[in-house]
């Protein structure tokens, strides 16, 4: 219980410093954020099992430069080793 209970507070306290250290960046326009391309595509289910894909344009996508996601977006570190977005239909 107390070894859970002192990963919980670890947890809470790093996300809680990435916040803080995001926010003071954001203030002091220190590059809080970027900017990753992402390549889209449809899976589109046909009958008898085939599968057809439509490949759209690739967009850029905001991240943050943080741990943790912040402000509604992911972190740079996540989205540039996901930089495919397949969207199933």
């Amino acid at each position: 219980m107390i070894v859970a209970l002192s990963l919980l507070a670890l947890l809470l306290a790093l996300y809680t410093g990435d916040y803080l250290v995001l926010r003071y960046r954001m203030a002091k326009n220190r590059n809080p954020f970027g900017t990753v391309t992402i390549s889209r595509y449809y899976v589109i289910q046909e009958k008898a099992n085939k599968i057809e894909y439509v490949f759209l344009d690739s967009r850029p996508e905001t991240c943050v430069h943080a741990l943790f996601p912040h402000v509604g977006d992911l972190p740079c570190w996540y989205l540039n080793g996901h930089t495919e977005r397949k969207i199933e239909i």
